[in-house]
């Protein structure tokens, strides 16, 4: 290790746990394919997470509310022998979770996970269940709890009792879970430890028996009988109103890690422990790449709060660790970077007399004069071929988070709250020492040069996840990174690969929100279900964990996750299955989460819901919420997506899809062949239209890194951001600075009118030539439009490129390839389907039809028809 003076400033993988006893192991033959003539047979659906904004071609879902609230959940099915465990499927990259937050409620988070992995076994309740026969007259009946919780969405509020049809695959049944928003002080707050079954662990809720005489409870889940210690002992029921647990659908039980009685940080800033973060550099920029980077590096560390600790390291065939100490010469320390740091070394640095992390309030000027000492790549060689040591330094990063607290044996080490961040900013490929790849793909060894290096970033990220580090890996510009070799060491640590054109605008806003967003750590996720109901598979971003609760719960038979970051803009999808007839009118689930947040307290937070069961499949196809059904189905589909060909067969399996719904809950049209799809789903079919020919699994995406890393964001992003992604949101400027919400169709594209299209990941800004062509107005209207795009995805992430361009431009056409071209439908099915059209004139409707070139595509209708399936009409 040197000194060196700076100059001055100026997957889809799958991962069988061992067997466990009493676990059954999952088997991994893919499903079988559907048949052509028949309804297809699809696999178990996985679940999707909640909560976006409504599009006006989407349904917005209705939360459950407690009366269809959530449901505990124990995966066993009644079968001779038990069902299938719970499928984790992880994606080989992990996904961003960009989504976005309603202001006032908590998002659900993503999962995307693709390892199938064992569940716990069917759970054995004994006969020592007590039902309350003749008390129930004194127990306290079902109340309408004071709120909903938006960290759960079914897809549907009603449950079919019948298993046949309850378990059709091609509609699925499921939810997206997330944990939520930040903790906030309030009466679901409870500062006491929760009462739980002594049965099967499942925690005390509004949807209790409870008897207020002598304070017992019974569980919803195995219906045991438990004793609360007192506290629910009442003189009547209206008394037990004020118990936050018996009242309200979602709450947070706390220990405050200080253990002050009664203490709770209602102060953010005051009580806020900030966890380290530390950047990571490429240093092998060219000068145009270096301006736009540099700009964005200055504008991060104004951004940063003044108690933030921040290091920066940066790499290219060395490693540079830079000293805060230095105040008026951008000074480092240097490792070589083609073999892992030696402990020694390492331990020099640590214990040395630099300061390598350093609050923002102490070392604003140093980190300026350090970004300012960058200089761009001096040698002739190409981008992708040179050395680049990122292994190596993520390993130093990491080295100088853990400090010396980890050889500690005495005294008491502070700990941060939540996760520490290693954010790396990478221009090219890992090409020098560990986790690299050649230069070229030509490399005779190349194989099996990249299959060593996809498991040293693994294993590199699992590491970093034990020591409750997340690493964000933020990539821009023309150079490939080799995605797949970058995707594990993020995958496994629990943070996002992002992909950039630059490292301009969106790179910096991407940049300052990865730091931002709040994570907490060391997350395991419950999930409890009535008898009748089981969890079969699990997408997200996590994996299933191994906890042995039979110790305090006889039965507990809870299916367990370890979160591998705990974030509001991510969420788990889960596939539920009913294991046999229903014969009870309702079922339950139960939700725990259980973090450290960033105050240093441990939370479990419940979230409990109760789904009514109905025998009428009308009844309950009217429950059905088309949006969150539909991101459930595409997160089940983009799972099995894992390359080109994989892609273009799930086109083929939405097709098939349609055509199993049709034939399962449709009706077969009089004197005709074709059928009519379920009008209770009638939003369902355009959204999977949507995912069809969109970016997830069309051919919009030029490079397969690009719809790999879509994929991956996708799989674990919350309902918001999931939706949006499948289906874009579509606004038309009028006069006055409002927008009209319209379906997504190219018939939005008139040219006296600005249209914004807000598809996730990209926005879209649309502006006509006879608007443009107004002096004045045009710009206003494109004014008016980025100022919407920059609302809607203000607290989105990561931050999605906004792109304008004109009516008749090359470029207009990554805007027109998203949109439906319903303007080869009959005028009679585009007024229909887009009402707007009424409001033109003959004339004006003659030029827009002329406006619109021929191509092979076909619109929503003409590919139902193709299916001979009649469209559902509007809603």
């Amino acid at each position: 290790m040197a000194k060196r003076p700076e100059s001055s400033v100026g997957f889809s993988v799958t991962i069988p746990p061992p067997p466990q006893q009493g676990i059954q192991s999952p088997v991994f033959s893919p499903p079988p394919p559907f048949p052509s003539s028949a309804g297809p047979i699809f696999p178990p659906p996985p679940t999707v997470q909640p909560n976006q904004i409504p599009s006006p071609s989407i349904k917005t879902p209705n939360l459950p509310s407690p009366a269809n609230g959530v449901r505990t959940g124990s995966p066993a099915p009644h079968l001779s022998t038990p069902p299938g465990p719970p499928v984790f499927s992880s994606p080989l990259q992990p996904a961003a979770v960009p989504f976005r937050t309603s202001p006032a409620t908590p998002q659900p988070v993503a999962y995307s996970s693709a390892s199938s992995l064992p569940t716990s076994s069917p759970p054995q309740f004994s006969n020592g269940s007590v039902e309350l026969h003749h008390q129930s007259s004194d127990a306290t009946e079902d109340w309408t709890p004071a709120t909903e919780s938006p960290n759960v969405l079914f897809s549907a509020h009603k449950v079919l009792k019948q298993k046949k049809l309850a378990n059709i695959p091609s509609l699925g049944f499921g939810a997206l879970v997330s944990s939520g928003r930040e903790m906030l002080p309030g009466p679901q707050m409870i500062q006491r430890d929760p009462h739980r079954c002594h049965n099967c662990g499942a925690y005390a809720n509004l949807y209790c028996n409870i008897l207020p005489g002598s304070g017992q409870w019974q569980c919803v889940i195995c219906r045991n009988l438990n004793g609360s210690e007192g506290e629910y002992v009442a003189s009547n029921k209206e008394e037990l109103r004020n118990v936050p647990e018996l009242s309200l659908p979602l709450v947070d039980y706390v220990q405050t890690g200080n253990k002050r009685p009664g203490f709770f940080p209602v102060e953010m800033s005051d009580s806020r422990v900030s966890a380290p973060v530390v950047l990571v550099i490429d240093e092998c920029l060219d000068e145009p790449h270096l301006q736009h980077f540099q700009s964005s590096l200055h504008a991060f560390v104004d951004s940063l709060p003044p108690t933030t600790r921040l290091g920066i390291v940066t790499y290219g065939s060395t490693v540079s660790v830079y000293d805060f100490s230095e105040e008026s010469i951008a000074s480092a320390d240097v490792f070589p970077g083609n073999k892992p740091p030696d402990q020694e070394s390492l331990k020099a640095l640590i214990y040395g007399t630099g300061i390598y992390l350093s609050p923002m309030h102490a070392s604003l000027p140093v980190a300026h004069s350090i970004f300012s000492s960058l200089r761009p790549y001096i040698l002739d060689i190409a981008e992708a071929s040179r050395d680049r040591c990122l292994g190596t330094a993520v390993e130093v990063a990491l080295a100088i988070i853990q400090g010396p607290s980890a050889e500690m044996s005495q005294g008491v080490v502070k700990r941060p709250g939540g996760n520490s961040r290693i954010i790396v900013c990478a221009g090219g490929p890992n090409t020098c020492g560990p986790g690299s790849v050649p230069h070229s793909f030509a490399h005779p060894n190349y194989a099996h040069m990249e299959k060593i290096a996809l498991k040293w970033m693994e294993t590199l990220g699992r590491e970093a996840f034990r020591k409750n580090t997340v690493i964000d890996i933020l990539c821009a510009g023309t150079c490939p990174v080799r995605v797949p070799v970058l995707q594990p060491l993020a995958k496994a640590s629990g943070g996002v690969l992002i992909l950039h054109d630059d490292f301009g605008e969106a790179f910096g806003v991407n940049l300052q929100r990865a730091s931002g967003r709040a994570a907490g750590s060391h997350g395991l996720l419950e999930v409890r279900c009535s008898e009748d109901v089981f969890v079969s598979q699990v997408i997200g971003p996590g994996e299933e964990a191994h906890v042995d609760n039979n110790e305090n719960f006889k039965n507990d038979d809870a299916l367990v996750i370890q979160m591998l970051s705990i974030e509001e803009t991510q969420s788990f999808a889960l596939s539920m299955e009913t294991k046999r007839d229903i014969k009870r009118d309702f079922v339950y689930f139960q939700f725990a989460f259980k973090f450290s947040d960033v105050y240093q307290s441990d939370i479990t937070r419940v979230i409990s819901v109760r789904l009514p069961t109905v025998d009428s499949v009308s009844s309950y196809l009217q429950s059905v919420q088309d949006d969150v059904a539909a991101v459930l189905i595409a997160k089940r589909t983009l799972l099995r997506a894992k390359n080109a060909n994989d892609a273009l067969d799930m086109r083929a399996t939405v097709d098939e899809r349609i055509k199993d719904i049709t034939s399962k809950f449709g009706s077969q049209m009089p004197k005709s062949k074709l059928y009519q799809f379920p009008r209770e789903l009638s939003l369902l079919p355009e959204i999977l239209f949507h995912l069809r020919r969109g970016p997830l699994l069309g051919s919009i995406l030029g490079h397969e890194d690009e719809r790999s890393v879509l994929r991956n964001l996708f799989l674990n992003a919350g309902f918001d951001l999931s939706l949006r992604m499948v289906a874009p949101r579509c606004l038309m400027h009028r006069q006055g600075g409002t927008f009209e919400e319209l379906p997504a169709y190219d018939l939005a594209m008139q040219s006296d009118a600005a249209v914004v299209l807000d598809h996730g990941t990209d926005v879209f800004i649309w502006l006509g030539a006879e608007l443009d062509a107004q002096e004045g107005k045009g710009a206003a209207a494109l004014a008016a439009c980025r100022t919407l795009a920059e609302e809607l995805t203000e607290m989105r992430f990561p931050a999605p490129r906004i792109l304008a361009f004109k009516e008749g431009s090359s470029q207009a056409r990554y805007f027109v390839s998203r949109l439906i071209p319903a303007h080869k439908d009959p005028p009679y099915e585009q007024e229909a389907r887009f009402p707007q059209l009424r409001a033109l004139t003959a004339e004006q409707r003659m030029k827009l039809k002329s406006s619109f070139l021929y191509f092979d595509d076909p619109s929503f209708c003409e590919w139902m028809r193709s299916l001979k399936v009649l469209p559902p009409e509007p809603s």
